[in-house]
């Protein structure tokens, strides 16, 4: 496993006097199914728990288990969702950025920095840092995608009961091969995106 984030980027804002710092990541960006989801999520000064990484560097049962006690000590956390049809519309990148801006929106205080895992956050009326990697580097922001992530997948397993035969409880949307074969098998959903290449490919195939 990678080094674990820590708290380096956090410290240089709240020794400026800083004390709101929000981290901002997102879950959902490549998969061909579903919504992309964004959190903000602040912390009190100094605040850490053990465990805490990239969600990509965990487990499913990991993730599970550090979702309860990031959201019990934060002292905010908000969630943004770009649904399907946004996606389609505006395109992955663009809709993302929306999630991330209403995932700060949706916080119950206004952050005085954001740390954001990436690139800038486009329209936001907000000092932010971007860290290239910063799922890995910066507690807050690994916090963040643990929410996200957490909370796409209940939402995927959730979809799964409204659309079976997919499996998006198993794969959450992402392009694997079972995916792939229900989708020609079955066609695409109503949560397929359909700007996205196997989706745009399957609407035009006729099924057998």
């Amino acid at each position: 496993m990678s080094k674990r984030p820590d708290l380096r980027y956090e410290r240089r804002l709240w020794k400026l006097g800083i004390d709101a710092v929000a981290g901002v990541d997102e879950a959902g960006v490549g998969p061909m199914a579903g919504p992309v989801v964004a959190a903000a999520v602040v912390f009190a000064p100094e605040t850490f728990i053990s465990g805490v990484h990239d969600s990509k560097q965990l487990t499913h049962e990991q993730r599970e288990q550090l979702f309860a006690p990031i959201r019990d000590r934060a002292i905010a956390v908000g969630v943004g969702i770009a649904e399907v049809t946004e996606i389609d519309r505006l395109n992955i990148y663009w809709a993302t950025m929306s999630a991330s801006r209403r995932a700060l929106s949706a916080l119950n205080l206004a952050p005085g920095h954001v740390l954001v895992d990436g690139r800038l956050i486009p329209g936001l009326e907000l000092p932010q840092t971007p860290i290239v990697g910063g799922d890995r580097k910066s507690f807050c922001i690994a916090a963040a995608s643990i929410v996200a992530k957490v909370t796409r997948d209940r939402m995927m397993v959730a979809l799964d009961a409204l659309y079976p035969g997919y499996g998006f409880a198993q794969h959450k949307g992402y392009c694997t091969s079972e995916h792939m074969q229900s989708l020609a098998r079955l066609g695409p959903s109503p949560i397929h995106r359909r700007s996205f290449g196997p989706v745009a490919a399957a609407v035009q195939r006729p099924l057998l």
